[in-house]
């Protein structure tokens, strides 16, 4: 091995004397810089393939001897050398290297040159699944295969990096349960938990496939399922009072609040009901469990006031009544002006002024705790002006929404104590954890490849990417390896 790593050693030198003169030549020459950068690179990974490959001869064959001694069993070293693939960022390495067993044709239960370099489950090396990975979770995976190989020459198949994805994500989800708080003093003075749903479109079951009695959809059908993705996210804000004249001109006139202070250290997931041993909770349920352990370690004196943002979904409010007791309820503003408007369409044309006023006028009264006013004033408006059909539908449901929602529309109190009253961070979450994502052209998942996706991206987009690979491949390693690998 001695001799195989000097080898690579002179290939190495021989190497580097060749892009030395390469570079001399493209100077002489009058090359374009663009031409020679991407040249260079090209060279440099041969020559960063080499250099690996001199490291990996240096360590031997992992050869122990003709047993050695494993948790008090005696293995015995198997005949011949045995070989692993190996593909990293450079390209793929051969490994040969000695491994010990009970007895031959059984199972290999010791390679000491794997545990040597610390090797992964698979043959793609740590470094590439961390590049690859962060593409997948901003881009479809052939999107990602493509732009790997674009750049490397070199990538896993769409499968291998779907396959990679959800090993991974079997990680994550612990990683988000135990990543490090907050520093204090980094924390607003409010905690607010807010959580929604998004649909992601599922691939239908083999079976229905296989045995559908056409090929083709019948009147109505779609052409896929959707299955909810319930998003969460906990942050801590500043108190920001205000009136309710200054939010009616920030939402109606477009006047951007100054001195808005941002939400602090947010930190978002998203769960799918799914089939757990031992476990029969809904993915709601468990968002709201991990909302709930957040919130509890975030401020575990209580000594914040705690705000939960919901749009107007029974089953969230139930949830939040059940895992977020002491949380002030508030409804989404954005719900609440959505319902106005089509109030006021139901009156007055879309785009004229005279909708304009009829919203802006009665968000006043709502922002000033007048929902009782407002919900009676649209009922004598819908007596007065006799609608029908479409119209008296859409209105009499804008009424009972506000009607249903009530105890969580008191924005005076609100607005005086400086909580949040729009749940933008949740509906953003939703934007850019799973639609943006999960709902490309011809995107269709199953639950465990969706969750798997969720779970990273949720890493990602929390700013915990590197944290989370370093906890991956410590994990791996040690489920591999155990102390050995310390």
């Amino acid at each position: 091995m001695i001799v195989s790593q000097e080898r690579a050693f002179l290939n190495a030198q021989a190497r580097l004397e060749t892009i030395r003169r390469y570079v001399e030549q493209a100077a002489d020459s009058g090359e374009r810089i663009d031409r020679v950068e991407r040249e260079l690179f090209a060279q440099l990974l041969e020559l960063g393939l080499t250099l690996l490959r001199a490291f990996v001869h240096g360590q031997g064959d992992g050869d122990a001897g003709p047993s050695i001694e494993i948790d008090g069993t005696e293995l015995r070293r198997l005949s011949g050398p045995r070989k692993r693939r190996y593909l990293s960022v450079f390209g793929e390495l051969v490994i040969e290297r000695r491994v010990y067993g009970m007895r031959e044709g059984q199972k290999i239960e010791h390679v000491p040159l794997d545990t040597r370099l610390g090797l992964p489950a698979g043959e793609f090396s740590y470094v590439l699944m961390d590049w690859l990975q962060r593409l997948c979770v901003k881009e479809s995976f052939h999107e990602a295969a493509t732009d790997l190989r674009a750049l490397l020459n070199l990538a896993p198949s769409e499968r291998a990096a779907e396959q990679m994805n959800q090993h991974m994500a079997q990680d994550a989800e612990v990683f988000q349960v135990h990543q490090s708080l907050p520093a204090p003093a980094t924390e607003g003075e409010i905690l607010v938990a807010t959580a929604d749903g998004k649909g992601v479109p599922m691939r239908r079951p083999l079976e229905e496939r296989m045995h559908r009695s056409h090929p083709r959809r019948g009147k109505g059908e779609k052409a896929n399922k959707k299955q909810m993705a319930y998003v969460g996210a906990v942050y801590s804000i500043d108190r920001f009072p205000r009136t309710a004249a200054d939010v009616v001109d920030e939402i109606c006139r477009k006047q951007r609040a100054e001195h808005r202070p941002k939400p602090q250290n947010k930190q978002v997931w998203a769960e799918m009901t799914r089939c757990l041993v031992g476990s029969s909770a809904t993915g709601r349920e468990r968002l709201f469990v991990e909302l709930a352990i957040a919130c509890k370690d975030r401020d575990p004196e209580r000594q914040k006031t705690l705000v939960c943002l919901l749009d107007g979904e029974r089953s969230l409010w139930q949830m939040a009544g059940e895992w977020l007791p002491r949380a002030v309820g508030v409804l989404d503003l954005f719900h609440v002006l959505e319902r106005l408007w089509t109030a006021a369409h139901c009156f007055h044309a879309e785009g004229s002024p005279e909708a304009a006023a009829f919203v802006s006028h009665r968000l006043t009264m709502l922002l000033e705790g007048k929902v009782g006013y407002v919900i009676g004033g649209l009922r004598r408006l819908r007596d007065d002006h006799g609608l029908k059909g479409e119209k008296l539908k859409r209105l009499n449901a804008a009424i009972t929404y506000y009607e249903n929602n009530r105890e969580h529309m008191k924005y005076d109190d609100y607005l005086a104590a400086g909580y949040p009253i729009g749940s933008g961070v949740a509906e953003g979450a939703c934007r850019h954890l799973v639609k943006d994502r999960m709902e490309g052209t011809g995107m269709r998942w199953t639950v465990p490849g969706a969750q798997a996706m969720l779970h990273l991206r949720a890493v990602y987009l929390n700013g915990r990417w590197d944290e989370f690979i370093e906890y991956h491949v410590e994990t791996e390693q040690d489920r591999l390896y155990g102390k050995a690998a310390a």
